[in-house]
């Protein structure tokens, strides 16, 4: 009788899961933690990849895929601002680079500062 149930869960799982996956304009039915700054998406990575990696080590059911599912949202919104950061990072150390070719040095100060400021949540794990 489990197995029946499971079965037909899945049957209708990926029913509803082939049909928004068709729909390229699909809600977004989930909304995934925060990330507001750098720390707090590396934050949202580690804990999530965390639990990613505990759901895996167990049998995928329906109820499993759910729970990804749900993770999903929350990791992809922490890459989205890890990817920006990384860019407002390279921005600012590519204004140091420059001042330190023209010996700009509040060029220098100013963005060195900034650059370091904005990556030391990539440095203190």
């Amino acid at each position: 009788m489990r197995s029946l149930l499971n079965i037909i869960t899945t049957t209708a799982l990926l029913t509803l899961t082939s049909h928004a996956l068709a729909s390229d304009d699909r809600p977004d039915h989930f909304k995934g933690l925060p990330s507001e700054n750098l720390e707090q998406a590396l934050q949202n990575i580690y804990s999530h990849n965390a639990h990613l990696n505990r759901v895996l080590q167990g049998e995928l059911t329906p109820t499993t895929m759910h729970t990804i599912h749900e993770l999903t949202y929350t990791l992809e919104v922490a890459l989205e601002r890890i990817a920006s950061s990384i860019e407002t990072l390279q921005e600012q150390l590519e204004e140091v680079h420059l001042g330190s070719e023209s010996l700009d040095t509040e060029r220098v100060r100013s963005n060195g500062q900034l650059y370091l400021d904005g990556s030391k949540a990539l440095t203190t794990r």
